[in-house]
């Protein structure tokens, strides 16, 4: 099979590398003229670990391309489909405008039989909207969602070698196309999840919800120890020692930032809101909050050591990335502390 892969951002450039690896022709689509330059050259817009290895390494086996052409995929019978989805500039919601757009521009190009596979996060309901605009546009064509979860700084292993794949699909076709496309990885014992469409996109934010909450909960209980005079690293330890808890994602610090947890929580809030759930969802208001508040907490920190008048002082941010391993700034709590 051919593969092409719509988006060719951090998720899009990543997952086409990484199918090239595995033997496929894959041709990566993206508006941006001057980011298809770059990868078409072997280099990457962004920075991850070991991924620039692997680009240029595919690009010279020929089977890897790039390109601004959308009638590129006409002969592709698997269409990942990797934009962005971020906050919308007025509310909470997810900015859906680059996933319609990039399924409207590919349905004159789809061939009979051929599998549009969503893999941005999305909120509930996008996937069959979109499944019903195709019936119309493209009816020869199909459309699954295979949420990701790649992290950055370990984006090349998570794609190649995940702790699951999760497919939302509505017929056996469309699973098995999908299972094709990831037998090399299939065969490495990945667990393979068959979920309906809705179950899918919800697997992706409730991942991120729950991580989410386990990073503003240990900071909440850092605030607890410092009023107590305990010690937030030792409580940390202990209770990440208990099996049903786990120690990742209870480091306390200065919360979480990037391009997805923030956003991905404001969204499904924003989404459960009108199913009419948004009291289920209310407890991830708090955590948004207690996320936001442990920047303002490293100020007061500052200021309560040194003074309240901080014009007087030079103060150093060693970091400004939201995380190690990443060039990735947005959302970032240490520019949000250093403004």
């Amino acid at each position: 099979m051919k593969l092409s892969v719509i988006g060719c951002g951090y998720l899009g450039a990543t997952h086409a590398a990484c199918m090239s690896s595995l033997g496929f022709e894959v041709v990566g689509v993206d508006t941006d003229q001057h980011k298809v330059d770059l990868l078409s050259r072997g280099e990457l817009p962004f920075y991850e670990p070991g991924l620039d290895t692997l680009l240029a390494a595919e690009m010279k086996t020929g089977r890897l391309s790039f390109t601004t052409d959308f009638s590129a995929v006409a002969d592709a019978d698997v269409h990942f489909i990797c934009v962005g989805t971020p906050q919308s500039k007025d509310g909470l919601a997810a900015d859906l405008t680059y996933v319609k757009s990039s399924v409207a521009a590919i349905a004159p190009h789809l061939k009979d039989g051929s599998l549009v596979v969503g893999k941005s996060t999305v909120p509930v309901g996008t996937a069959q909207a979109l499944r019903d605009i195709l019936a119309t546009s493209a009816p020869q064509a199909d459309l699954a969602w295979n949420p990701e979860f790649l992290r950055e700084g370990f984006a090349v292993e998570d794609t190649l070698t995940p702790n699951r794949l999760v497919v939302g699909v509505v017929n056996d076709r469309a699973e098995e196309i999908l299972k094709e496309v990831y037998k090399p990885i299939i065969e490495l014992g990945t667990p393979w999840i068959r979920a309906d469409l809705p179950t899918a996109e919800l697997v992706k934010v409730a991942a991120n919800s729950f991580l989410a909450t386990k990073i503003s909960f240990i900071n909440a209980m850092a605030e607890v120890c410092e009023a107590a005079g305990g010690d937030v690293t030792v409580l940390a330890k202990a209770i990440g020692y208990d099996p049903r808890i786990g120690n990742r994602f209870l480091q306390a610090g200065i919360g979480f930032g990037g391009g997805c947890l923030p956003k991905d929580i404001r969204a499904f809030m924003a989404r459960a809101q009108e199913l009419g759930a948004d009291q289920a969802l209310e407890f991830l208001r708090e955590i948004d909050a207690i996320n936001l508040r442990a920047r303002q907490r490293v100020i007061d920190v500052v200021r309560a050591d040194l003074s309240e008048d901080l014009t007087q002082y030079k103060i150093a941010v060693l970091g400004a990335t939201f995380k190690p391993d990443s060039d990735d700034v947005r959302d970032s709590p240490a520019l949000d502390i250093d403004h």
